[in-house]
């Protein structure tokens, strides 16, 4: 069975639970979320987040997998200021313990920004951030790294560079990778005319059983432009035929595919407020 969900929201008194209402209304048997705001550090209670009876409601809807992604501040390739590095490092910790506690096995990660110490830098700092959460930590969760789009000095625009990180952490096996198929297009992987080709690299590099998650989502941008514009399904320079490929390809048949497309605006005004996900995953499933 295919899984396909997007990201849904976390809020109010019913937190889990009206995210899994949420993702039942869009279709989908798969869904990801935060477990709190993702530019913030402030965090509810495990015991406020509604698990049970989210879960419960879940088991009715046909849902029994859910991807926790961990929020944008923690960047664990800071080596100029020691004090985001501690932040990153102890932040993630209780990402875990609470990727554990919504009961998910995926807690998705970009790996980090170097700023001006350079990859090298990053990537030894990051490996140690890794190594200091993974080596205390006992959870059955798996930390999956996201490729990503090489804005910037982010570390991740290559499958190498993530196979550098992967050689230097202990706990090897608790690595997996987010394969994010705008972020890949961008980082100049070019999924359109050499589906065939990248897979292979990408084989080569890490193999194809370390992808636990898909990210899809169409590009705004063309091959190589490093921008990291996701674009709705089958509206930007990916294309629906590829998405949809993916999204069928017997190799992946188990692996979640998440939704992260631009919500749309109501006709006459500028403002998104529409989520496309439920006609999306129908364009997808077709």
């Amino acid at each position: 069975m295919i899984k396909l969900g997007s990201h849904v929201g976390m809020a109010g008194k019913d937190m889990f639970l009206a995210s899994v209402k949420e993702a039942e209304s869009y279709g989908a048997n798969v869904l990801m979320l935060y477990t709190g705001a993702p530019q913030n550090t402030r965090r509810k209670e495990i015991k406020d987040l509604n698990i049970e009876k989210g879960w419960e409601y879940a088991a009715q809807a046909g849902i029994n997998e859910i991807v926790v992604h961990a929020p944008y501040i923690i960047n664990l390739a800071n080596t100029v200021k020691p004090e985001t590095f501690t932040l990153a490092v102890e932040f993630l910790e209780k990402e875990i313990i609470r990727t554990a506690a919504m009961r998910s096995k995926i807690l998705v990660l970009h790996p980090g920004s170097c700023l001006d110490a350079g990859v090298d830098a990053g990537t030894a700092q990051i490996v140690k951030g890794l190594n200091q959460v993974l080596d205390q930590n006992e959870d059955d969760v798996f930390i999956a790294l996201e490729t990503m789009a090489g804005k910037g000095s982010e570390i991740g625009r290559s499958f190498e560079e993530l196979a550098r990180i992967y050689e230097g952490v202990h706990k090897k096996e608790r690595l997996r990778v987010c394969f994010d198929t705008c972020h890949v297009n961008d980082a100049g992987y070019d999924l359109s005319y050499d589906y065939e080709g990248v897979f292979q690299h990408f084989d080569e590099v890490l193999g194809l059983g370390q992808i636990a998650v898909f990210h899809i989502n169409d590009s705004m941008n063309p091959c190589g432009t490093h921008k990291d514009r996701h674009a709705n399904i089958g509206k930007g320079y990916l294309g629906e035929e590829v998405l949809k490929k993916l999204v069928h390809d017997p190799r992946f048949e188990e692996i979640p595919k998440i939704l992260e497309t631009p919500w749309l605006c109501e006709e006459g005004s500028d403002k998104k407020t529409i989520p496309p996900y439920k006609e999306e995953i129908r364009q997808l499933l077709g």
